[in-house]
């Protein structure tokens, strides 16, 4: 029997192995994103962090056994996911070069690997009688290779993430305690708000408050409501001084437990040296400085943690938007990892919260 030559099998190659590259890379992501932001309440939250590498995964094998089949698949879902991921800024007209061939690689290269599996398809057909009796002559690690391959980097990654981070989820302090706290330590001394509106005040459409909507808390119409003349829409952003003028820490009462009519100038956002002061790790303060970078991860004495009294483990937030804003569209925020980093003003979500903050 005649083996295919090397060049007629290359396109099946590429694509076999840039999809468990895919695979390997959202297996990174889902497992580390897991462990990171999604390992707080029921015990099936963890696990929707991995349904894309569970996904991906599947469309591996299902490619690998029958290529026609995943080809299609791959184009279809790749196309749709790479729409679904630039909406946004598709919509708004703010989408550059730089985001579309920093982000192709995670969505749109599935519609390559499509292509390229639709062309192995054919090549298979075209061999199939030639090879079939050579296939099984094969010893069988050889036959099963990309298989191997594929649930092999999936499980070496799932285990090594595991293995680092088990212990550091399964030790994490949890006091309890969700009344005001005093943080002492690293120069900082402040009282962290109760919750209630002033920490973790979750919304009606199920997320916590944006930035934005807390900044402009006091504008008229007092509330969470968007403003006339304000969003992503029109453009227009609230700014580190109608955060200074209208946020909702000023209207906490003094308990902190009751949003007033009227300023009561008793709380205040807390600032990013304000988190990173405070940070802490199994009751001990971190020693964390911030050096005024953007995407920065803080110098620390030890790493600090999601733990009480600063966080709450049992919550979905993971980080506390800053006063500061970083320019015209996008606001501070800290991470409970000692990340500085930033995003839209306008982008509240399940994880961004915030905690107000008073002097003894």
């Amino acid at each position: 029997m005649i083996y295919p030559k090397f060049c007629q099998r290359l396109p099946g190659y590429i694509a076999k192995g840039l999809m468990i590259l895919v695979t390997a890379f959202w297996t990174y992501w889902g497992f580390g994103e897991m462990y990171h932001e999604g390992w707080w309440g029921a015990w099936y939250n963890p696990l929707l962090y991995l349904i894309v590498c569970t996904v991906c995964l599947t469309f591996t094998l299902v490619s690998l056994k029958w290529p026609r089949v995943g080809g299609w698949m791959l184009i279809t879902v790749g196309a749709g996911f790479s729409l679904w991921w630039w909406g946004e800024d598709l919509i708004e007209g703010h989408l550059s070069l730089e985001q579309f061939f920093g982000q192709f690689p995670l969505s749109g290269s599935l519609v390559i690997i499509g292509v390229l599996f639709l062309q192995e398809a054919r090549l298979q057909q075209r061999l199939r009688e030639q090879t079939e009796h050579s296939l099984r002559a094969r010893p069988w690690w050889r036959r099963n290779l990309w298989y191997i391959l594929s649930l092999g980097s999936f499980g070496a990654i799932a285990l090594g993430f595991s293995a680092y981070m088990l212990p550091v989820v399964l030790t994490r302090v949890d006091d309890g305690d969700r009344g005001a706290r005093l943080i002492a330590g690293n120069d900082v001394t402040l009282i962290w708000a109760p919750e209630g509106p002033g920490w973790n005040w979750k919304q009606p459409w199920g997320g916590y408050p944006s930035w934005q909507s807390v900044a402009l808390y006091g504008m008229e119409p007092v509330g969470m409501d968007d403003k006339p003349g304000y969003g992503w829409q029109v453009g227009k952003f609230a700014t580190v001084e109608d955060m200074a003028q209208y946020n909702l820490c000023r209207y906490l009462s003094e308990d902190g437990l009751t949003l007033m009519e009227t300023p009561q100038d008793i709380w205040r956002m807390p600032t990013v040296d304000d988190y990173v002061r405070s940070f802490a790790r199994h009751g001990e303060n971190a020693g964390c400085a911030w050096h005024g970078e953007y995407m920065e991860q803080v110098t620390c004495d030890i790493l600090p943690d999601k733990e009480t009294p600063l966080w709450a483990p049992d919550l979905a937030p993971i980080y506390y938007w800053a006063f500061e804003e970083y320019n015209e569209r996008e606001a501070y925020f800290v991470s409970y990892n000692s990340f500085v980093n930033a995003t839209r003003k306008t982008g509240g979500n399940p994880r961004h919260s915030y905690r107000c903050v008073k002097e003894p």
